[in-house]
């Protein structure tokens, strides 16, 4: 479905969103290493040029494939999802025990370590 000539850029590029959401909906509550970032950076540009029928060598810049496909960069979906879920959480009432959670604090050092 990704590869067919029948479906639009824009349409296969929506069906590739939903499929890096849910990769990237794992990666929204934890920091991601800079090496994980590489190589999803890496697949995904890999399958931008495979929707696209885009070779390597013939050198399209990765910012012009992902608009002919509608994406947004791949690191920047999970940043997006922590800060949407963090304004749920500045937007709840007063007394909820999310909020309580975020302005609790604890007594007493940390230990070392």
């Amino acid at each position: 479905m990704l590869t067919t000539k029948d479906i639009s850029l824009l349409v296969r590029g929506d069906c590739t969103a939903v499929a890096c959401e849910v990769i990237c909906c794992m990666e929204a509550y934890w920091p991601v290493r800079k090496e994980n970032e590489v190589a999803l950076q890496t697949t995904e540009i890999r399958m931008v040029r495979w929707m696209c029928g885009v070779k390597p060598q013939d050198r399209f810049p990765r910012k012009e494939l992902r608009e002919r496909l509608g994406l947004d960069d791949i690191i920047s979906v999970p940043q997006q999802h922590r800060l949407r879920c963090y304004g749920h959480v500045l937007r709840k009432a007063d007394n909820d025990w999310v909020k309580k959670c975020k302005e609790y604090e604890v007594e007493g050092a940390r230990p070392r370590g």
